[in-house]
């Protein structure tokens, strides 16, 4: 009895110190502890994500992939082969499980080391969130006083769904919700039992257990999972057997990234960090919708690839990107390539391949992942040889005047006649294209892109590069004419100009491209075909200042803007957004509208917390009585709507041109190569405006054009300024029809041939209608040879559009001496 009176009063002794000392270590460790308040409002670091305008994801930037996911949507399995690995009685204790710490406890006397742990699910929710994983006794005790206030605050549910969206499961993924996705490449619900039971093993050591680092250490590991679950008895024998026995199919799955568009995906990053700041964008959960849909972008960032290659090909063939083995060496195995095949870079469009063997005119190729195709006679047969840009060697007669076994070469596919995919002998474009299209009412970016590959390039040309515009230029010369006395139908001498400048020396003397002069030519006729010479008297009659003032009314910086007559030939320097913008003011009736891509940015909850609020150009979307809960905020008027219409009037015959063909009076606009589009132009009511540019030595190529619901600027040229685009000859393995484009490259064949690509889809998905003639416009019928009126209603004359109070008032036949403007003055 003295015994067991002894042992009851040390166990109370006993009892009584362990609970002053846990008592003392809680006061001791009080004023570290943090507050788990914070879990009841807690904002798990989620990545920023960027999506289309039709919720396609297009991009993810942060260090931390994480997928949220409620507890009801993480199949039972898996949440039975966590607790069961990691926590079994996790429904059962306070925070600490003092079974575990006594097992845990035990282990050690017995050992000497700590090699069981006794944290509980509810301590690695508190280490995670509140601790370092530092392996030190304060840090212990302190992680189990916080898992007991925790406890204490959440419900188990809610303490086991922030653990399974928290912790670190390997390959920057964190949560169970990001786990599937980096190593299946599905969401949960579409998991089997073996790769749940993977995900539930990887808490322990992420870093070497995952699949990926390690199959056979997470094989063993995914054992112990299905045989903890079995014991439990959370599975049968038979589907642990299964599972068990089920190979590792784990691999490394990126975002799921549904749709291309790197450089507008680069655009929205920078904007979010410019407006949060790099921790809080990259970590608050951000979705950031744009004003892209999918489908224009993916038509524009193909129309690209596709004019690109097509400049690339009738140019010639560079050759081989290497050579692996030559004539006299060992072939290579197809492991071998394989192995080789794999460290190579796709870009854009193009994919690498290795020669295996030449015939007449085939040729036997290996792609990645041990794909062998033949490639034949019709897709390499436009391979010249390149000698520089403006010359090509012979056409190529068979297929070993083109390639040779053991060549790493590129490939591309591109839809047969048949319309099948067809494999195409490929390389990498020399020069740069940017496109940008914008909505014209309000600004919206319905698509952009920036070059041919963000990965061989993250230079944006869309918004960064500033490259000459050409001819670009003429239809905002145009406006100023305009509004300063000219018409549509003025007369304008088409003649050689020879200018002195005592200064330099030397003469000016701008010339056309083609260099051919008609004489008078009315201002409509004049921009359609770009008459350079007709440029440079506008300029003159209305003067530099005035012009100058003009461009900078169309959003550019009048520092930006040279003072110099070689302004009326585009010698200023503009973004393609740029470009785009200000033919906006021309499509929309005047108004200078701010392109914007961001729609809105809504938080992790799903609120918006961004919302863009456009200016629109539409005067009846902002006006009081508009059928809007609240006015819109209206774009600035930079032109009147009579002279957006105007001018828009004379790029319509760019496209169309004009005169009558049957009477040998009919003549084309530059780009009269959209009349052969049918996708364009075969919507009743459509009207399409447009204009070419090139620059004197053909440095940049541009096309800018608009339906009334759609503005679009393609630009082609190399990044090395000093670099000329060149011209070509015809290929003689090729018809015409294979190869429409010959000699000196040029806005109408350059850049052109991509707006056309890419409008074909693009207006299929907008509302295009006639431009309405605007009040204040009126139209008469002028004779085509003096401008004047007309009484005639023949292939001589037009129906012509005038500012009310500038058409004409006398007859062709009336006897009266035709006005022609020249740089001398009017002549009579």
């Amino acid at each position: 009895m003295k015994f067991l009176k002894g042992m009851v009063i040390a166990g109370v002794v006993m009892l009584v110190l362990g609970l002053t000392t846990v008592v003392g270590l809680y006061f001791y460790v009080k004023p570290d502890l943090p507050s788990v308040e914070t879990l009841r409002d807690v904002h798990l670091q989620t990545p920023m994500q960027v999506y289309s305008k039709d919720g396609q994801l297009i991009s993810q930037f942060g260090e931390k992939r994480r997928i949220p996911v409620k507890l009801e949507d993480i199949p039972q399995n898996l949440r039975d082969a966590i607790i069961a690995t990691e926590d079994s009685r996790f429904y059962e204790h306070f925070g600490v499980d003092p079974i575990g710490v006594a097992r845990a406890f035990g282990n050690l006397l017995v050992t000497g080391h700590i090699s069981q742990g006794a944290s509980t699910i509810t301590m690695q929710l508190a280490r995670n969130f509140f601790l370092s994983f530092d392996q030190v006794w304060m840090r212990k005790i302190k992680e189990a006083f916080i898992a007991v206030h925790i406890e204490q605050l959440l419900t188990k549910d809610e303490i086991l769904t922030l653990y399974l969206n928290k912790i670190a499961f390997g390959n920057r993924a964190y949560g169970v919700g990001a786990a599937a996705q980096v190593y299946y490449g599905k969401p949960l619900k579409d998991l089997t039992l073996a790769q749940l039971a993977t995900i539930a093993g990887l808490p322990k050591a992420p870093s070497t257990l995952n699949p990926i680092a390690d199959p056979a250490a997470s094989k063993a590991r995914r054992r112990v999972v299905l045989l903890r679950m079995l014991d439990e008895k959370k599975i049968t024998r038979a589907e642990f057997d299964e599972a068990a026995a089920a190979p590792v199919t784990a691999r490394y799955h990126g975002a799921e990234v549904t749709m291309s568009a790197p450089y507008l995906a680069e655009m929205v990053r920078q904007a979010m960090v410019d407006k949060f700041g790099e921790d809080e964008a990259y970590s608050g959960g951000y979705k950031v919708y744009t004003t892209v849909d999918s489908h224009d972008q993916a038509a524009a960032q193909q129309a690209v690839w596709t004019n690109l290659h097509d400049y690339d090909e009738r140019h010639g063939y560079r050759g081989p990107v290497a050579t692996l083995w030559g004539p006299e060496e060992q072939p290579w195995s197809q492991q071998a390539i394989n192995q080789y095949l794999a460290k190579q870079k796709a870009y854009g469009a193009v994919m690498p391949a290795v020669v295996v063997a030449v015939a007449q005119q085939t040729a036997t190729v290996q792609l990645p992942q041990n794909q062998e195709i033949t490639l034949n006679w019709r897709g390499m047969r436009w391979a010249r040889p390149y000698i520089n840009e403006d010359r090509q060697g012979p056409a190529p007669e068979t297929a070993s005047d083109i390639l040779h076994p053991g060549e790493q070469i590129y490939l591309r596919q591109v839809a047969g006649a048949d319309g099948t995919a067809q494999w195409r002998l490929a390389q990498i474009p020399e020069p740069s294209s940017a496109l940008v299209s914008l909505h014209p009412n309000d600004g919206a970016v319905a698509a952009v892109v920036g070059g041919y590959s963000f990965s061989l390039s993250q230079y944006n040309r869309a918004i960064q590069a500033e490259r000459q515009v050409g001819s670009n230029i003429k239809p905002l010369l145009y406006s100023a004419a305009f509004d300063n006395g000219f018409t549509l139908a003025t007369l304008v001498n088409d003649a050689p100009i020879n200018q002195w400048n005592p200064g330099s020396g030397i003469a000016w003397r701008p010339k056309n491209s083609p260099d051919v002069y008609e004489g008078p030519i009315r201002l409509r006729k004049a921009l359609a075909k770009s008459k350079n010479v007709v440029s440079v008297r506008l300029i003159r009659a209305i003067g530099v200042d005035v012009v100058a003032d003009r461009i900078a009314d169309f959003g550019i910086p009048r520092e930006r803007v040279p003072e110099n007559e070689s302004l009326s030939l585009g010698s200023i320097s503009m973004t393609p957004m740029e470009v785009a913008r200000a033919y906006t003011a021309i499509a929309n009736g005047g108004h200078l509208i701010d392109p914007y891509f961001i729609d809105r940015v809504e938080d992790a909850e799903g609120n918006i917390v961004v919302q863009t609020q456009p200016s629109f150009a539409c005067t009846a979307c902002v006006a009081d009585d508009a059928p809007y809960e609240r006015p819109l905020k209206q774009a600035p008027q930079v032109i009147s709507e009579q002279t957006a219409f105007l001018v828009a009037q004379a790029m319509k015959s760019t496209v169309w041109g004009g005169g009558s063909w049957a009477h040998k009076t009919g003549w084309n606009g530059t780009a009269w190569r959209i009349q052969r589009s049918d996708p364009i132009t075969d919507k009743a009511g459509r009207e399409i405006m447009g204009k070419t540019g090139t620059t004197n030595d053909v440095k940049d190529t541009w096309f800018s054009g608009f339906v009334s619901g759609l503005v679009t600027t393609t630009w082609v040229g190399f990044d090395d300024v000093s670099r000329q685009l060149g011209r070509t000859t015809m290929n003689s393995n090729l018809d015409r029809s294979e190869q429409a484009i010959t000699g000196s490259e040029a806005g109408a064949k350059t850049a052109l041939p991509g707006w056309i690509l890419y409008m074909e889809e693009a207006v299929q998905h907008v509302e295009t209608n006639a431009i309405p003639v605007p009040p204040g416009v009126v139209s008469v019928r002028i004779d085509l040879t003096s401008g004047k009126l007309s009484r005639r209603n023949d292939y001589t004359s037009r129906f012509e559009f005038f500012k009310a109070g500038t058409q004409p008032t006398e007859y062709a036949d009336s006897g009266e001496d035709t006005v022609i403007y020249d740089e001398q003055g009017s002549l009579f």
